[in-house]
């Protein structure tokens, strides 16, 4: 008797330790956030993915009622930033700005990287999409895909095609490109976009795969000829240039992207408090304009939606480094 009262008695201990932690939990998710978000940027300040980090967070940090501070941590391709948000405590209060060439693209092409990009994060939800396209200089005799890759295929050397850089969303996709039309190309990386884009205009590289932000002033000036987007949509800011499919590539998307990401194991409250709110932020007229102007074509999507994209990139991704042989030492 007395010893079944003993084991009763332990259980309500039990039940009684182990209830504020479930409460607990569930309180922390409703306060949150009770203090400052730091969102990491893995590049420079000043660029694209900076500003638009910054026009998120401030719209995002209101909708939360707390500051989100921009952190910029860059090096590796965004390797290291991107591997202290893996590493950081899965609370809420470190988020990772994240682009599909850290993402998706890096585990490919470099030897090793120091995380894992579906282990170690948990998608909050994408910002948007950011076009590319593919711009020739003037004097090649060639106004659309299909006279492109007929001219590329006269040449015995093909034709040189710039990109910022080994490993790029924009190296990826000219790879891409080249397997889906049989376009005749050799890769020429760039240290960045800006010095592919003065060979361009200056004449000394015929072709450049680029984002659309960096290359339409050049496109409405005539200093460039646009071939085509890469998007599944033409853009707001170059309403007249075809996308590849429009141009006979059919299937052929290679957006770049960019979105928000949490360590693993954050709780769900919180991801889904998050990717709400980045929700309405991304669809407020104020903050697609800003987007717009830095060549982001808004988006917002689910956790889940944006984790099932992340899912088909890797793959995609992984595919063309595979047979293009790419990587970065």
């Amino acid at each position: 008797m007395h010893r079944r009262t003993l084991v009763k008695a332990l259980c309500a201990v039990a039940v009684t330790v182990a209830t504020p932690a479930i409460s607990g939990t569930s309180a922390f998710a409703q306060d949150y956030p009770s203090r400052p978000i730091r969102l990491i940027v893995p590049f420079a300040p000043g660029g694209v993915s900076d500003t638009s980090a910054r026009v998120i967070a401030d719209r995002l940090g209101q909708r939360l009622g707390q500051q989100i501070v921009v952190d910029n941590k860059p090096g590796a391709s965004g390797n290291i930033g991107s591997a202290m948000v893996a590493q950081s405590a899965p609370d809420g209060y470190t988020l990772l700005l994240g682009f599909d060439g850290t993402i998706v693209i890096n585990p490919h092409v470099f030897p090793k990287v120091p995380f894992d990009p579906v282990k170690d994060f948990v998608p909050v939800g994408k910002i948007g999409d950011a076009a590319l396209i593919l711009i020739t200089h003037p004097s090649v005799p060639a106004k659309n895909l299909k006279e492109l890759v007929a001219y590329s295929q006269t040449r015995p050397e093909g034709l040189s095609y710039g990109s910022a850089g080994t490993g790029s969303t924009p190296h990826l996709a000219g790879e891409l490109l080249k397997a889906r039309t049989g376009l005749k190309m050799t890769h020429i990386p760039y240290k960045g976009g800006g010095q592919a884009m003065g060979d361009l205009v200056g004449g000394t590289l015929p072709v450049l795969y680029t984002a659309v932000a960096g290359a339409q002033q050049y496109v409405k000036t005539g200093k460039a000829t646009a071939i085509a987007v890469s998007g599944a949509s033409r853009v707001s800011t170059l309403p007249d240039v075809p996308t590849l499919e429009e141009s006979g590539a059919p299937g052929l998307v290679s957006d770049s992207w960019v979105g928000l990401l949490a360590p693993a194991k954050t709780p769900k409250e919180i991801v889904d408090r998050l990717s709400k709110e980045l929700n309405v932020v991304v669809n407020q007229p104020e903050t697609r304009e800003r987007l717009a102007t830095l060549g982001i074509d808004p988006v917002g999507n689910s956790s889940e939606a944006f984790g099932k994209q992340i899912q088909a990139d890797l793959k995609k991704y992984g595919e063309v480094v595979k047979t293009a042989n790419i990587k970065v030492e």
